[in-house]
């Protein structure tokens, strides 16, 4: 599948966006915070050791160049599960309130930016500009393979979407060639994707390891929930070897270093 992003920049903060989302939203980079040392510079996580002051900084650099209030705004406690939770105006919360457990959102609230982090999982957005719903969703391999994102596409449906209406952006994430596991993964996918999950699924460089594309299960996840193929824009861009441009715990874990987190965010007007 072509990739479909776009890079965006404003007063130095550069992000991307997805063709097919016609809402405003953003993946964001490493580029334009005011973090500094291994966190320079657009570290959007806490409790790494970067001040929460330059935290703030930079969510507040992301509300002004796309045009929402990070103040009031969905946010999570992600721990690599399939919860999907609606957010509505009695959830809005700023990035250090007290957030509940889960690694999805769905809205239909407009004016309320929902949000999810990474750093090498794959950042999804879904959006649905007939009904007026968005999802914004982490998916680790461990939450994919439990269907997390089945649980936000069938939350929207029963929301009052139509799978025809939505539409899907998987943002920058590790790549095939430097996703490598051990059999659980693969196992797992099967359990998932029955067989079609072979077509993602390669002998790694050693015996009993895997390389695999865990975009590109998703993506046909999303063509079996009933999304049109053409309304699913997949990055190319893997985080592990654009690491001086995104976020990856994989490379930071491996050379020692410190690591941030980039986000995706969606926002219904």
């Amino acid at each position: 599948m072509p990739d479909r992003f776009r890079q965006r920049e404003a007063d130095g903060l550069i992000y991307m966006t997805a063709d097919t989302i016609a809402a405003r939203h953003a993946f964001t980079t490493r580029a334009g915070g005011v973090s500094e040392g291994g966190f320079a510079s657009l570290n959007l996580g806490f409790g790494r050791g970067d001040p929460d002051a330059n935290v703030l900084e930079n969510y507040r650099r992301l509300g002004a160049a796309i045009g929402v209030d990070v103040g009031r705004a969905g946010y999570t406690r992600q721990v690599h599960g399939a919860r999907v939770r609606v957010i509505g105006p009695s959830d809005a919360a700023s990035p250090l309130d007290p957030v509940p457990e889960c690694d999805g959102l769905v809205t239909v609230t407009p004016g309320i930016p929902i949000f999810c982090f990474t750093a090498d999982c794959v950042p999804a957005l879904l959006y649905d500009g007939v009904r007026g719903s968005a999802a914004a969703v982490h998916c680790g391999w461990r939450g994919s393979v439990a269907d997390i994102i089945g649980e936000a596409v069938r939350t929207m449906l029963a929301l009052g979407s139509r799978a025809c209406d939505i539409s899907a952006a998987l943002g920058p994430a590790i790549g095939a060639d430097n996703f490598e596991t051990g059999g659980d993964v693969p196992g797992a996918m099967r359990a998932w994707l029955g067989g079609e999950a072979e077509a993602f699924i390669r002998p790694g460089p050693a015996p009993g390891k895997y390389l695999v594309d865990l975009r590109g299960a998703l993506a046909r996840r999303l063509e079996q929930l009933g999304l049109q193929s053409g309304r699913i824009a997949v990055s190319d861009e893997c985080t592990v070897k654009e690491h001086e441009k995104y976020w990856s715990h994989r490379y930071t874990s491996r050379h020692g270093l410190e690591r941030g987190s980039q986000c995706a965010v969606i926002a219904l007007d």
